[in-house]
């Protein structure tokens, strides 16, 4: 997922409720879909990040070497400005860029 791409809302917005049910015609299934790919996109996300800060890990925890690494911090800003996961996945959605299965009970 390429997240400096993305044209997802940082802010809240309404969406028309007939445009996210209408591929799977239930609005409650689409919802469904839409939160668990939300809760994918989060994972991915935090994953990404945990990883980058890793690189910046110090193995000495002494209180004399505190000091302010500009790359973490930059690291740390961008991701707090991407859109929430939530907003990825409806943007996503309205896409048709989710797959999902029907399940027939």
């Amino acid at each position: 997922m390429d997240l400096k791409k993305t044209s997802a809302p940082v802010n809240t917005i309404t969406y028309n409720k007939n445009k996210i049910e209408q591929p799977t015609g239930n609005i409650y299934e689409a919802i469904t879909i839409i939160a668990k790919r939300a809760n994918q996109i989060n994972t991915e996300i935090k994953n990404e990040l945990v990883h980058k800060l890793e690189e910046f890990a110090t193995t000495n925890d002494s209180l004399d070497e505190v000091f302010e690494n500009k790359e973490q911090i930059e690291v740390s800003k961008f991701y707090e400005k991407l859109p929430k996961a939530h907003a990825l996945a409806v943007e996503e959605w309205l896409e048709d860029r989710v797959s999902y299965k029907e399940v027939v009970k």
